[in-house]
This record gives structure tokens, sequence and C-alpha cells, in this order.
């Protein structure tokens, strides 16, 4: 049997987790662009369709959910970030700049930010098609960023910005109390079980695996019909 990650349950099927569940995903637009801006002599948007001059890739991997369950053996398709990153990032940084980190922006208005390291790691993902199907809203349709090694917090769905930083942005983190409760942890790798910013993964266990009922209840409220 397939050893999961410390304090990982696998589960049948994979839920629609994120934010916003009560509500249906976010229409696809038009013509969808990544828009990349921060330390960037101009801001860039790139098209979905000039993705295809990347080379394909497939990742069969474990998706993580900080909460405590583990969805194995998805099967996922679209391009490197690495390659993204190399070939529309790169060219456009302003000369000099050393970048630390990258925040990734859902059209949910979910946003996780990333530090460069990880998010160049090979398994690192932009992805289109779940399981041989493109993707549908309930799991980031168009487009969502998928890192294996992470927990699922990290991995934007229906991405449509990359902001790229020289330094920690803190005006991205935030400040109200519930956030502080379920503050990230700033690398979130889940074999090193890194779910809470400031408490150790073990002691909030009991806290995350509390919430996956409600939420259940709330993502079957807005989730997209088959």
């Amino acid at each position: 049997m397939k050893t999961l990650p410390p304090g990982q349950r696998r589960v049948d099927g994979f839920p629609r987790f994120g934010t916003h569940l009560q509500q249906p995903p976010p229409p696809v637009p038009d013509d969808p662009v990544i828009a990349i801006s921060g330390v960037v002599r101009e801001p860039v948007e790139v098209r979905l369709g000039e993705l295809s001059a990347l080379p394909h890739r497939e990742v069969l991997a474990d998706f993580h959910c900080v909460a405590g369950w583990t969805a194995t053996d998805l099967r996922w398709e679209g391009v490197r970030f690495a390659d993204f990153y190399r070939r529309f990032v790169e060219p456009a940084l302003e000369p000099g700049v050393t970048v630390t980190h990258l925040v990734f922006e859902g059209l949910d208005g979910a946003a996780s930010v990333v530090e460069l390291q990880d998010a160049l790691a090979d398994d690192v993902m932009l992805a289109q098609r779940l399981n041989g199907r493109p993707l549908d809203g309930n799991h980031g349709a168009p487009i969502r960023l998928v890192s294996p090694a992470q927990y699922g917090y990290m991995s934007i769905k229906h991405l449509c910005a990359v902001e790229v930083c020289s330094a920690l942005p803190a005006h991205r983190l935030g400040t109200k109390i519930f956030d502080r409760l379920l503050e990230g942890h700033p690398r979130a790798r889940v074999w090193q079980e890194e779910r809470h910013g400031r408490i150790a993964g073990r002691l909030v266990r009991p806290f995350y695996r509390a919430l996956i009922g409600p939420i259940r209840r709330l993502s079957a409220k807005g989730a997209q019909g088959e």
C-alpha cells in the first residue's frame, strides 16, 4: 500500500476545495490570459494559446490538502512552470533584479505566495487537463498551478496572474484574526508536515480535520455539475 505523508488520509475521488465554496466556480473568460506583473520592465499578458509553444508535460501525482486528505494518482497535463518562467518571465525582468517569491492569483480571488525555488521544481505545472479531460470549473478551469510537493493551498486554481517579487510580499499576507488562525507555512512542504506558519503540523491536524465536513457541505452547494 502506498505510503502517505505524515497526517494524511486517502480519500476516494478528488473533492472540490478552495475559497468561496458556497458559490459556483468563476466563469472562464473568452480570451484567458496570465498577467505577469511586479519587478518587470512592464506588465506582460500571456494568452493560453501561447503555451502550446512549450513542451507538453504529464505528471502523475497525489494531491494533499492541508486539512488531511489525499487524492491519489491524479494525472495532470500541461507545461512545466519552470519552462513558462524562463520563456515569459525572465525576459521581462528588470535588469539586475533578484527574484525571491512569486504570487499566484486566481479568478476566484485566491492567492498563494510561493518561494521561487519551490515554484521552479521539476514537477510544478501549469495544468490544463486532469485525468485525460480538460479541467472543469471545480478543479481550476481553464488553467491552474499544480505543486505536488506542497499542500493544496499553494496550487491556485483558475490562474490569471503571477506577481514577481524581489522580497517577501508583506502586502499579500493576511492580517485578520482568521488569517492568523489558518496562517500557511511559507514552504508548505507535505513530507515535512509544514501545515501552519507558527504551529507544528502534528498539533494542528485535529483543527484542520474538523473543517473537512463543513467545507464539503459548502463545496457541494457551489459545485459545478458534471
